[in-house]
């Protein structure tokens, strides 16, 4: 898989539905322990609460889990983790917190109001397009680190670190599709004398 898509960032939004108060809670959770842990500190905030329904995607072993948490089957977890599926996401982890307001909503009602939860939520988180990026680095002199650096930023590439010293030595990323061509300005503008090392692989924002 050369992209994905997940949530940008933690976020909360709530509602009230027949007096009961739903509060959806999403965050992008990258393995299966950063889920677990992300539902143990939303049921640690709302103890008191009837229910904590949750719902996660990983990418890692291609994991899906949810939890109904008391509600009837089928009426709680399952709804959250369709909104996830249905808007292309993965590495999320949805939670769903409920405090009972003393009206039933029925099977249907439950199943509208845990869907909305998460997508407010996720409204509220925005979405991110994650991409295969590969980390460099490379060592260049002073007199042509700015030009270098306004190559790398035409690629769209990210400056990680620099250090400066008898010379320069920058370590970024870059989206792993352009590479080839990225090498192809760099060897031209320095005459070959700067290369690009692959030191490794990550994963980052894109779009």
């Amino acid at each position: 898989m050369e992209t994905y898509k997940t949530v940008r960032a933690r976020a909360r939004a709530e509602f009230t539905e027949k007096r009961s108060r739903f509060i959806g809670h999403i965050c992008p959770s990258g393995k299966e322990e950063d889920a677990l842990a992300f539902i143990g500190e939303i049921r640690s905030e709302h103890p008191a609460a009837a229910h904590n329904v949750y719902a996660y995607i990983l990418r890692e072993n291609q994991i899906r889990r949810y939890s109904d948490n008391g509600e009837p089957k089928g009426t709680a977890g399952v709804p959250c983790l369709e909104v996830l599926s249905k808007s292309g996401l993965t590495d999320c982890t949805a939670v769903v917190t409920r405090y009972f307001g003393g009206v039933l909503l029925g099977a249907g009602g439950l199943v509208r109001a845990y869907s909305h939860a998460v997508k407010i939520a996720l409204d509220e988180a925005g979405i991110v397009t994650m991409g295969r990026c590969l980390l460099l680095t490379l060592r260049c002199g002073y007199n042509q680190f700015e030009k270098i650096r306004d190559i790398i930023c035409d690629f769209s590439g990210t400056e990680l670190k620099t250090d400066y010293a008898a010379d320069i030595q920058m370590d970024f990323q870059l989206e792993k599709p352009r590479l080839e061509e990225f090498n192809v300005r760099l060897s031209e503008y320095s005459l070959g004398s700067v290369n690009a090392e692959v030191t490794g692989e990550c994963f980052a924002p894109i779009s």
